[in-house]
């Protein structure tokens, strides 16, 4: 059941929501359990090829930062609409969501209790009032049907074994006439000049682990069909192209700081896994860092889509 009526949200005027507003109502949303059972719910952690630790934090908070016109422009969510925010992380996203759309309610979760901490500190250092983070699992979400006006997924489908069936859990617990939103990266997308083998190897690893615990770092290009295979209509893509040349140095920037730096993160991995032997990891990294330089170029398409759930 929603907290009131979505006709009388309608006349609403923007303004921040409080986080105490929020907590006291969240107990409304979450079906049968009350909040201490909401633990007991939650899958296992499942492996992040990322790994959790502070610098991929800043990593994850660097990238919202300067993705945010290119990835978020478009989306707001209009005063007194409830919003899940799925998987949030640390929060770096959040931000952006929250202080784009003042006047709506965000409840974002996410497996990761150490993620939520730093979220919550984030927001908080922000002075961000309008969100309530929670910790849930998708495939389990303790929330009763039709609670929320719309969806917000961002870099979570890549990471799972069953990215359809969260779609299809997350969707009943949308109102009909509600939307979804989606956003993923593909790293297969990647171009860059000057073109190098080893560059590819290295970026193959990043590929081939992702895929090992289940997930799927090519997932950008299949959004079309999961979305619309999850049941929601009217489901639109569009694709997010970065292009960095020496006449962007703020996009290198970001390829050296987002890109690069991700696919280092997992090199003791793919060493010690014997993906590559020690010299042609560091060559193809040498080579990815060479496409930021003068006269190189990079490229990277990031895929978002929006759905509807029909009435």
């Amino acid at each position: 059941m929603l907290l009131f009526s979505l006709e009388n949200r309608k006349n609403k005027k923007t303004k921040k929501i409080p986080n105490t507003y929020l907590r006291s109502r969240l107990p409304l949303l979450i079906g049968h359990h009350h909040i201490s059972d909401v633990h007991q719910m939650n899958s296992p952690h499942k492996p992040y090829v990322h790994g959790r630790s502070d610098r991929e934090a800043e990593r994850l908070n660097y990238q919202a930062s300067k993705l945010a016109g290119l990835l978020h422009h478009d989306t707001r969510y209009p005063p007194g609409s409830r919003v899940l925010e799925a998987a949030c992380g640390v929060g770096a996203q959040t931000i952006i969501l929250a202080k784009n759309s003042p006047g709506a309610e965000f409840i974002s979760i996410d497996i990761s209790p150490d993620s939520l901490v730093k979220a919550k500190l984030r927001v908080s250092h922000e002075g961000i009032t309008n969100v309530t983070f929670h910790q849930a699992d998708v495939y389990h979400l303790p929330f009763r049907p039709e609670t929320f006006d719309h969806i917000f997924v961002c870099f979570l489908l890549e990471h799972l074994p069953d990215p359809l069936l969260s779609l299809k859990c997350m969707k009943e617990t949308l109102r009909p006439g509600g939307t979804i939103t989606v956003i993923e990266g593909d790293h297969g997308s990647a171009l860059f000049y000057p073109d190098s083998m080893d560059a590819h190897k290295v970026i193959d690893c990043l590929v081939h682990l992702q895929r090992e615990i289940g997930g799927n770092s090519l997932i950008g290009r299949e959004l079309w069909h999961l979305v619309t295979d999850a049941g929601f209509a009217k489901v639109a893509v569009s694709p997010r192209i970065v292009y960095a040349d020496e006449s962007r140095p703020e996009y290198v920037e970001g390829v050296k700081n987002i890109f690069i730096a991700m696919v280092e993160g997992v090199r003791e991995l793919a060493i010690a896994r014997g993906l590559l032997d020690n010299k042609t990891w560091e060559k193809g990294i040498r080579d990815l860092h060479r496409t930021t330089e003068e006269d190189g170029t990079f490229c990277y398409t990031f895929f978002k889509a929006v759905g509807n759930k029909e009435s």
